[in-house]
């Protein structure tokens, strides 16, 4: 399973507070990853890569935007489109 993860161009990466989880991450977006009975599963929910952590989707006033703490990236449809993609795929991968 993590080959074909590295093939379909994700790249493992540390998420900080989130060690013990594997982080996958392509095109500026993460999901994390856990091991459970010999397989593994999606962890939550995938997100933006905002400095050493994930910003999550989320719906304010003004639109969607990520968020961490207090940084807030406005999801333009490109982003939202490559945030779909890559929970599509890497759920097709896992499995869920």
């Amino acid at each position: 399973m993590l080959e074909k993860i590295l093939n379909a161009g994700f790249r493992f990466v540390t998420i900080e507070r989130a060690e013990k989880y594997l982080g996958v991450q392509r095109d500026g977006f993460v999901a994390l990853l856990e091991p459970a009975d010999g397989r593994l599963k999606l962890f939550g929910q995938a997100g933006y890569r905002m400095g050493s952590g994930i910003g999550m989707l989320v719906e304010r006033r003004e639109g969607k935007c990520f968020v961490r703490h207090d940084q807030c990236v406005p999801a333009t449809p490109e982003m939202l489109a490559g945030y779909d993609k890559l929970k599509r795929e890497l759920g097709e991968i896992v499995g869920g």
